[in-house]
């Protein structure tokens, strides 16, 4: 019996095989590598500038990821934590579209809040900025877009259509 390459008799990728992931699960895996490095460059005295004034949470901090978009030690585990579920929830078609359209409505729901509560509010406890909340805009409206992408590869369309 043949098989394609990297899927055993059943028709089941291989653990660590990467050339079979749905476009959606390419996607989430992208998403969540960028997170976790955002949320180590958050942590990194020069990409970070006034690391010395970063706080555990709220706008008084002043530390500022590659000089634009204000952090915290909160914000910086956030991203990393977002990272950690891109990665993991990659595994499967359903689980990587269920975390770009979930965490797209996050970051929309967190773009209202940065356009609504005051930067200098202590409500403001994330911190936020302007640059933040463009970036959140784009990354909700990006996440939730790519969620609808395929979730299984042609080779598993093929697959399911053979007797």
């Amino acid at each position: 019996m043949s098989t394609a390459p990297g899927r055993s008799p059943t028709g089941r990728t291989h653990a660590g095989d990467t050339t079979h992931r749905s476009p959606v699960q390419v996607v989430a895996l992208l998403y969540g590598i960028v997170f976790l490095l955002v949320g180590i460059a958050g942590f990194i005295p020069g990409l970070t500038t006034n690391y010395d004034s970063l706080q555990f949470a709220g706008h008084q901090s002043e530390a500022m990821l590659l000089g634009i978009f204000q952090v915290s030690i909160l914000h910086n585990v956030v991203h990393l934590l977002y990272g950690i579920a891109g990665l993991a929830l990659s595994r499967t078609g359903t689980a990587a579209r269920q975390f770009l359209l979930w965490g797209g409505i996050v970051y929309l729901v967190l773009w209202l809040y940065g356009l609504f509560v005051g930067q200098d509010s202590p409500a403001n406890f994330v911190p936020l900025n302007s640059p933040d909340n463009w970036l959140h805009l784009a990354l909700g409206v990006t996440m939730v877009a790519l969620s609808f992408l395929p979730r299984r590869t042609t080779t598993d369309h093929y697959a399911a259509d053979r007797p």
